[in-house]
C-alpha cells in the first residue's frame, strides 16, 4: 500500500513553506519544492497537536505543520501510531498486549531524579513481562515486571516497586483499574513459575523452599552474589560453576576470584531461546536447519575491584569480551542496575558499551530510542570505562588491572 501523502505549511530549521509530508516505518518524510528532511523516529522527542498544528519535536529543533484543514487529526494520530510503534520495537516488546488502558502514569526513577513525574491521560498496555505506559514523546516507559519486589493496590491506582529503587504509579483506569491490576497480578505469578522451573532445570535437586528461594533472588537473568546463592541453595551453585566450567569465562572466572572474595562475584543466568522459537521471529532469515542450537544458557559474570570502585562484566560467550565499570563505590548497587539495563535490552550486550557516537548510526537507532526512555541504561552506560579483548592471559589481567586503577 503506497503511504497517505499529507499537505501542511512547514515551518522548521530544514524544511519551510508547502510540504508534502510522508509516514514509513523508520520516521517521516517532508519534502517541500526546494528543501527536504528525513526524520527518523529515534531523533523525534516528543508529538503534539495543538490549535490544528503538529510539533515534532527533535534534538535538532523543531518542526511545525499547519494548515491541514481536516487532515490534521488522521495526520497527528498515524505518526504518532508509527512512532509508538517505533517505540515498542525499540523496547523489545513483541506480541499483542494482553489488556490496554487509558490513565495518568507517574515515575520516580532514583537515584538519578527522585522527583515524581507525572504524564496525564496516556495509553498503557500490559504484557507477558512488562507493563508500558506509551506518551508519543520521552516519556514512554517499559517497566518489567520480572523486577518487581513490591506493590500497593489502591482504590483507582496501582503502584509497582522494583528492587532498583524505581517505582511507577498506574492511576485514573476507569473501569480498567481492577483488569489492569489482576492482569498485572497474573503475569507476575506466570514469571516466576518460569524461573522456578528454570532454577530446577538448572539442579533437579532443589527442594520447593530452595527453588522459590532462588526464583526470588535471580530472576529472568538478574545476577545475584555467589554468597547468596550458596546461602540459599550450595547445590545450585555447584551446578552452576560446572555450567561455568565449560565456557570461555572460566578463566576470568578464576581471575576474578584471585582479586576478590568469591562470595562478592555476581552470576546471573537466563535461559536462551530455542532455535525453533529464534526462527519464529520476524528478524530471522536463516533457514531453520541452517541455524545452530543455541547454548541452553546465557551466563554472565560481574566482578569488583579490590576497593569497590570498578566492576568487570563477562559473558559466557565465544566471542566475549570484558567490560569494565565505574561504581561509585556501590558495586550491589551497580549490579542491580546493569541486570535492569541488560533485562531492558533483551541482552544485546553491545549497547551498554556503544559510544554515544556509535549509538547516533542509523543501524543503532532502536538501541538510541531504548537508551533515552531507560534510566538504568543511561546510568551503566554513564558509567563505562573500557573493553578488555581476550588475547593472552597475562595481557587480560594486566588491561584490567590498568582499568580498575583508571578512575
Amino acid at each position: 500500500m503506497m503511504p497517505v501523502e499529507y499537505s501542511a505549511q512547514a515551518a522548521s530549521p530544514i524544511v519551510n513553506g508547502e510540504t508534502k509530508l510522508t509516514i514509513n516505518e523508520a520516521g517521516l518524510s517532508a519534502l517541500a519544492l526546494f528543501d527536504a528532511a528525513q526524520v527518523p523516529f529515534a531523533d523525534i522527542n516528543g508529538i503534539a497537536l495543538e490549535d490544528y498544528v503538529v510539533t515534532v519535536s527533535t534534538d535538532g529543533g523543531d518542526y511545525a505543520f499547519s494548515r491541514m484543514g481536516n487532515w490534521v487529526q488522521p495526520f497527528f494520530d498515524e505518526l504518532r501510531d508509527a512512532y509508538n510503534m517505533a517505540v515498542l520495537r525499540a523496547l523489545f516488546i513483541k506480541g499483542s498486549p494482553l489488556l490496554t488502558a487509558r490513565g495518568d502514569f507517574t515515575a520516580v526513577e532514583a537515584p538519578w531524579d527522585e522527583k515524581a513525574v507525572t504524564i496525564k491521560d496516556v495509553p498503557v498496555h500490559v504484557y507477558g513481562n512488562c507493563v508500558v505506559a506509551l506518551p508519543p514523546d520521552l516519556g514512554a516507559r517499559r517497566v518489567p515486571l520480572c523486577f518487581v519486589s513490591g506493590m500497593d493496590k489502591g482504590g483507582y491506582e496501582l503502584k509497582l516497586k522494583l528492587d532498583t529503587g524505581e517505582s511507577y504509579t498506574f492511576a485514573k483506569l476507569g473501569f480498567e483499574t481492577a483488569p489492569f491490576a489482576d492482569a498485572v497480578e497474573k503475569q507476575i505469578r506466570a514469571l516466576r513459575e518460569q524461573s522456578l522451573a528454570a532454577a530446577r532445570e538448572i539442579d533437579p535437586t532443589l527442594s520447593v523452599a530452595q527453588a522459590s528461594q532462588i526464583a526470588k533472588l535471580a530472576p529472568h537473568g538478574a545476577a545475584v552474589s555467589f554468597g547468596r546463592l550458596a546461602a540459599a541453595a550450595p547445590s545450585f551453585l555447584a551446578a552452576l560453576e560446572a555450567k561455568l566450567a565449560n565456557t570461555r569465562a572460566a578463566e576470568s572466572y578464576k581471575a576474578f576470584a584471585e582479586q576478590c572474595s568469591r562470595e562478592q562475584i555476581h552470576v546471573g543466568f537466563r535461559k536462551n531461546e530455542t532455535r525453533e522459537a529464534a526462527a519464529s521471529q520476524p528478524d530471522s532469515e536463516m533457514p531453520l536447519e541452517d541455524q545452530p542450537d543455541p547454548d541452553p544458557y546465557l551466563l554472565w559474570l560481574i566482578a569488583p575491584s579490590r576497593n569497590g570502585q570498578c566492576a568487570a562484566v563477562e559473558f559466557a560467550v565465544a566471542d566475549s569480551a570484558t567490560f569494565v565499570y565505574r561504581t561509585g563505590g556501590d558495586f550491589d548497587g551497580f549490579a542491580r542496575q546493569l541486570s535492569r539495563a541488560l533485562e531492558a535490552i533483551d541482552f544485546k550486550r553491545e549497547v551498554v558499551r556503544l559510544t554515544d557516537f556509535e549509538l547516533l548510526k542509523p543501524e543503532n537507532s532502536s538501541y538510541s530510542m531504548a537508551a533515552k526512555r531507560t534510566a538504568a541504561l543511561q546510568f551503566v552506560r554513564a558509567n563505562f570505562i573500557g573493553r578488555i579483548i581476550h588475547s593472552s592471559n597475562e595481557t587480560w589481567k594486566r588491561k584490567l588491572s590498568e582499568l580498575w586503577g583508571s578512575p
